[in-house]
């Protein structure tokens, strides 16, 4: 079974001295989209005025557009570690044993806007690029959809648990013909009725990868994650190709 996870904007800075041309992103089929996605980036940013524009920077953020194009020569970690959103805040990294870190290895994937499909565990360095983000003459989303399969048809041995946001999703979806499933956060109150979640939503997906990695053997089958999911205090239910995820947290009216 295998995690696939979305990046988070919020990343930490810092790393070896390793940089993104010294070590090798899994998934190799998948370099010629990386080198156009990060030729265009870079094209992007030596020029301030369209950074701004095409990146959304506000005026304390205008150190993004340097390290972006310091990008190539830039130090990396992986990419569990670099990522600090919420959902990998709620994982736990910093109690990771080393049969863990294997587990992220062989069993969490990352999808990011700029490198495409990944293991959790291959190093990257700090970048700014979101699904969302309009490069001039190039898409994201066409560039991905015109190579991610290549990565994606060696996924066919094992069921896919999909936790990227839509807008990921929408970047590079899922073939068809692979076994996945899409997860939806939900709370359900003390007369069962459900609503979706939107801040606990990345939170509990956070638990579950976290749940899922501190296994003694990592799940296999929806019934073997059903178990997890209920170690980690979230029900989890399956309704065709959709895993709800539920939780209990309490939604605060407005």
């Amino acid at each position: 079974m295998l995690l696939l996870l979305p990046p988070s904007e919020t990343k930490r800075i810092g790393g070896s001295n390793l940089t993104i041309e010294q070590v090798h992103l899994s998934y190799g089929q998948l370099n010629e989209a990386r080198d156009l996605i990060l030729d265009a980036l870079i094209k992007v940013c030596k020029n301030k005025a369209e950074a701004t524009k095409v990146l959304k920077l506000s005026p304390k953020q205008q150190g993004d557009r340097e390290l972006n194009l310091d990008i190539r020569q830039a130090p990396t970690m992986p990419a569990y570690e670099r990522y600090e959103g919420t959902l990998y805040k709620a994982i736990g990294i910093d109690s990771f044993t080393k049969h863990e870190v294997d587990l992220m290895r062989g069993n969490v994937l990352i999808q990011s806007a700029l490198f495409g499909l990944i293991s959790a565990t291959d190093r990257i360095p700090w970048y700014r690029l979101s699904a969302n983000t309009v490069l001039p003459k190039l898409s994201l989303k066409k560039v991905w959809r015109e190579h991610q399969d290549a990565a994606y048809n060696r996924l066919v041995d094992m069921p896919i648990i999909d936790l990227r946001s839509k807008a990921y999703v929408d970047l590079a979806p899922i073939p068809e013909h692979l076994d996945s499933y899409w997860v939806e956060v939900v709370a359900e109150d003390s007369k069962g009725q459900r609503r979706a979640l939107n801040h606990f939503n990345k939170t509990a997906k956070g638990e579950l990868v976290g749940a899922f990695v501190r296994a003694k053997t990592p799940p296999k089958t929806l019934t073997q994650l059903k178990a997890v999911a209920k170690r980690a205090g979230l029900g989890l239910e399956v309704e065709g190709k959709t895993i709800y995820l539920i939780t209990s947290e309490i939604i605060r009216a407005k």
